[in-house]
């Protein structure tokens, strides 16, 4: 088998006409034949280019209204003999070879995103054009197919520089495409027709795998792959700099660009195990990145980092990368944001093994939620609203800042319940997560940790006298705003916060014992609201 195939007969057919004239003109000019159908034909004679009807070919006419132009056994055998072992008979049969096959299908998820009725859904759906592809493709040793007009210009450069011909090489990779292609086609097809019999079903495809060093754990394999077809995806991270990412590593990162994404102003959420025990949101990126780190200094140590603004160089000089002291540098594993001052990236590249990663926060978009099970799968939507309402329910009436309100749910959203979180305001304004407690298996245990969190928070930060510490502590209990991921089923989480000076509860509602909860609250002097929305997140 050559390597190269000169590319002398070639069949075009194709919905999108984008950019085909041009790739028709090329094949043209190195002496190749063309064969065409209906409308790509039309097309291309406008054109000026020479074309061979597709009837000549098959000695019958294009019938019932487009549904037969295609098949055939002239065609599917011009794709399909092998050029070695059938070419005696293939001219017995009087069957030229196709050497090439441009093809993209019936615009069926388009006609289904105009949410189009059955009939014509029906009438997208291509049978024709997946098998010609599949019958080029299954025989790539011999025949090229093309079905993504983003390869025209390539192929045609190719066509250019080898006189007419195409290699093995690139051959395959068509071939691999082409299947990938008609595999999503008909799962599409086949998904819909499901759905409109009112079924859910579900067909994931990925793609351009990459080995990670390891899984979870190093006796682990790992792989990191990208969604099929679809146009971003946090494969597109941008790694400037640092050591290889691990399959923790991506995880934690996808925690960390959810934690910011939602934030208006300069935010900054570091991450340990795909939780925020760092969270900030303000008007200067180092003093929010400083608060953040203040959130719990022990954890933020070998950390993902995630930012939604450009980092600049007096942020990231909170590290203390050139510090003389090694025990002064702090250590983290990733820094991610939109973008980075060139100074920033400087600086940051005096750390060899430290992942400095670009990535755009706003642009996940994420809409749905999966987890695979044993031979079975989760679906559900994203869980993107923050709150259905913000309801006062006790005779206390707290003044929570809007800003505040919206921070401490985004705050609890992304933790692992069950899911407390203490926010406050500092008297510059930024917004800090004081502590939190997740991942416990009640609630009791989460405001236990939470507090604990804060208090070993504020002592960090006290710099007065001994004596008068528990009533710093007061002081900033009393400005600070608990959010629960679901609701209290009992008291006891009320009268916990109480006694750690807290006076205002957010949460859900929505217990049974919602009446004796909010009854506590009244007769300890704590205010409650209600959001209408849990954010349970196993």
């Amino acid at each position: 088998m050559s390597n190269n195939i000169k590319i002398k007969r070639a069949l075009i057919s194709v919905s999108d006409k984008s950019g085909i004239a041009e790739l028709a003109k090329k094949l043209h000019q190195t002496g190749c034949e063309i064969i065409s159908t209906g409308g790509t034909k039309a097309v291309l004679e406008k054109e000026n280019i020479p074309i061979t009807d597709i009837t000549k070919v098959t000695g019958n006419p294009e019938a019932f209204g487009g549904r037969m132009k295609t098949i055939s056994f002239q065609i599917e055998s011009a794709l399909l003999f092998d050029r070695e072992k059938d070419k005696n008979e293939a001219d017995k049969l009087d069957i030229l070879p196709i050497d090439l096959v441009v093809c993209n299908l019936y615009p069926f998820e388009k006609v289904k995103n105009e949410n189009s009725n059955l009939e014509k859904l029906i009438e997208n759906i291509d049978i024709g054009g997946p098998t010609m592809v599949r019958a080029g493709a299954k025989n790539y040793k011999f025949v090229a197919v093309v079905v993504d007009p983003s390869d025209y210009a390539k192929i045609g450069k190719e066509l250019n520089e080898t006189d007419g011909a195409l290699s093995v090489e690139t051959r395959f990779e068509l071939m691999r495409k082409a299947f990938n292609h008609t595999a999503d086609y008909d799962s599409l097809i086949a998904t819909t027709m499901d759905e409109n019999a009112n079924i859910k079903s579900l067909r994931l495809a990925f793609t351009n795998g990459s080995e990670l060093r390891y899984g979870e754990n190093s006796h682990q394999k790992g792989y990191f792959l990208q969604k099929n077809n679809s146009d971003f995806s946090l494969k597109d991270i941008k790694v400037l700099h640092g050591k290889e990412l691990s399959y923790n590593n991506i995880f934690d990162m996808q925690a960390a660009i959810e934690s910011v994404k939602d934030l208006t102003d300069v935010g900054c959420a570091i991450i340990k195990h795909a939780n925020p025990c760092g969270l900030s949101e303000g008007k200067n990126q180092r003093k929010v990145f400083e608060n953040a780190w203040a959130g719990d200094p022990v954890s933020s140590f070998g950390s993902v980092i995630a930012f939604n603004k450009n980092v600049t160089k007096e942020t990231v000089e909170f590290l203390q990368l050139d510090a003389k002291k090694i025990m002064d540098r702090k250590f983290i594993e990733i820094i991610i944001a939109p973008s980075f001052s060139k100074d920033a990236i400087n600086y940051l590249f005096q750390h060899k093994n430290l992942r400095v990663v670009e990535f755009d926060s706003q642009k996940l978009n994420q809409k749905n939620d999966m987890k695979f099970l044993f031979n079975s799968l989760l679906f559900q939507q994203k869980d993107n609203e923050l709150f259905s309402k913000k309801e006062i329910v006790t005779e206390i009436k707290p003044n929570v800042n809007d800003a505040l309100f919206q921070f401490g749910i985004i705050a609890m959203r992304q933790l692992h319940s069950n899911a407390i979180v203490a926010v406050r305001k500092l008297d510059d304004g930024d917004m800090q997560l004081l502590g939190m407690g997740c991942g416990q298996p009640n609630r009791v245990n989460s405001v236990l940790l939470t507090i604990e969190r804060c208090r070993a928070n504020l002592k960090n930060e006290y710099n007065g006298v001994i004596d008068e510490f528990e009533n710093y502590v007061k002081q900033q209990m009393e400005k600070v705003v608990l959010f629960s991921d679901a609701f209290f089923p009992f008291a006891d989480n009320v009268e916990l916060s109480h006694k750690a000076g807290i006076k205002t509860i957010v949460q859900p509602g929505g217990s049974i014992r919602d009446k004796k909860v909010i009854k506590k609250c009244d007769e300890l002097g704590v205010g409650m609201i209600f959001t209408g929305t849990r954010h349970f997140k196993h």
